[in-house]
């Protein structure tokens, strides 16, 4: 599914696909909300969960790598620089 494909899909079909389609490769915390990031195949999708309820509140779907960055801070080289 191309991105432009998924943006058009309801809330209920984007839950669906993202779980059924989606690779889970990340998680981070916000303050109000726990995201879980999803590669879909040349796309990535976040989706924000309450911390108390579990439901998704929304999805950011995007292309742009940059994007990433929030995670690719959050990973720890010191010890592969030694």
């Amino acid at each position: 599914m191309k991105l432009s494909e998924f943006i058009l899909l309801n809330e209920a079909e984007k839950k669906f696909t993202v779980v059924h389609e989606g690779i889970l490769i990340a998680k981070r915390n916000s303050h109000h909300c726990l995201i879980f990031l999803f590669q879909m195949g040349s796309y990535y999708v976040e989706t924000l969960c309450n911390r108390q309820s579990k439901a998704i509140e929304e999805f950011r779907a995007f292309n742009n790598v940059r994007q990433l960055n929030p995670y690719l801070e959050a990973i720890a080289i010191d010890d592969l620089m030694e």
